[in-house]
């Protein structure tokens, strides 16, 4: 008889990501590799091998018409999310689905209000919300010890990988995007893009900067570029009290903050304004250094056995999508500003 306990859950997609994904589900409690699937039969064929009770196959179809099948991890190109997830929850199958969740809001919105009527969970891999030097930044905006936000200044760049069915865009802001809005809790009113594109006979950019508003002064902005001659992968934070660095491939040292800032005092001649500057001590926070996709992947299996609502939901993935879809728009535009 089987274990009814037991969640069975498929991978969709081995290629970059794919096999990091099946070997941290694999660590879960209770959990059961049911199929692992991919168009090249042989990539997963090979994969498989380290994965004694999956099944193999080239065809989704296998995988809905499985009734045992509880969950899907989808790590397939984006062009593919909205429609392979989209056969899964109407078929009542929860689902993880890689970032971005889909290519259009229009798409989020349908999953989202799919996931609702079938009650199952619709999860989005936005992987460094479940890391700690993320999680450690939340908290201490949250509890106001950098003060009002000025800033939000990200860098994510390296040479390479190029995506064939998406730019920089939507390849890298993603993650940054995600942590932005998980860190602030909060809206931005408009965005405004510029990026180009360096290689002959291609119309897909290579390096993009975004530039977020919100209702205050505080102003975010993001770099991705592909053409970078090292990997860089840097967070600023500024506020009214403390600055914070985030230094994703720091291996020590990953966030830093900084007690210092600009005073000013402001006279009543408005075109004369004193300012000094507050240096204080830097510290270096202790942070939880388990996996992230390790923690990700043990909430997902967490919300499908409790029915608890994920970090990561489809709401958190639409307004991530929603960004970047009015962050293309604006790069159409020459950086024309689109309101959010």
């Amino acid at each position: 008889m089987p274990d009814s306990n037991v969640i069975n859950i498929a991978v969709v997609g081995c290629g970059y990501w794919g096999p990091n994904i099946l070997r941290n589900l694999a660590a879960q409690k209770s959990t059961n590799i049911n199929w692992i699937c991919d168009l090249q039969i042989a990539r997963a064929e090979l994969i498989a091998t380290n994965y004694s009770s999956a099944k193999v196959t080239n065809n989704i179809g296998d995988l809905l018409a499985d009734s045992s099948l509880d969950a899907v991890v989808i790590a397939t190109p984006v062009s593919s999310h909205y429609s392979i997830a989209r056969k899964f929850l109407l078929a009542g199958k929860h689902v993880l689905v890689e970032k971005p969740m889909c290519t259009s809001v229009e798409e989020c919105d349908e999953l989202i209000e799919i996931a609702s009527q079938k009650n199952v969970v619709l999860m989005v891999d936005h992987t460094f919300i479940y890391t700690g030097g993320v999680r450690k930044m939340k908290d201490m905006v949250a509890a106001g010890e950098l003060g009002d936000i000025y800033y939000f200044d990200s860098v994510r760049v390296n040479l390479g990988l190029f995506q064939h069915d998406v730019n920089v865009l939507w390849d890298l802001a993603p993650h940054d995007l995600s942590i932005m809005d998980y860190v602030l809790q909060r809206k931005p009113t408009g965005v405004s893009a510029h990026g180009a594109c360096h290689l002959a006979g291609s119309k897909i950019e290579n390096i993009a900067y975004l530039t977020l508003l919100f209702e205050d002064d505080t102003i975010a902005h993001f770099h991705v570029n592909w053409l970078a001659p090292a990997k860089i992968r840097r967070i600023l934070i500024g506020g009214s009290k403390k600055m914070l660095l985030f230094d994703d491939l720091s291996p020590d040292e990953k966030i830093k903050v900084y007690d210092k800032g600009l005073v000013l005092d402001n006279k009543t001649d408005s075109y004369q304004v004193l300012s000094g500057y507050r240096i204080g001590d830097i510290h270096v926070p202790k942070l939880d250094t388990r996996e992230a996709l390790s923690l990700e992947m043990e909430h997902f299996v967490d919300c499908i056995r409790t029915n608890k609502h994920p970090e990561s939901d489809g709401d958190s993935g639409r307004r991530v999508v929603a960004t970047l879809e009015a962050a293309q728009k604006s790069l159409a535009r020459n950086g024309e500003l689109i309101p959010l």
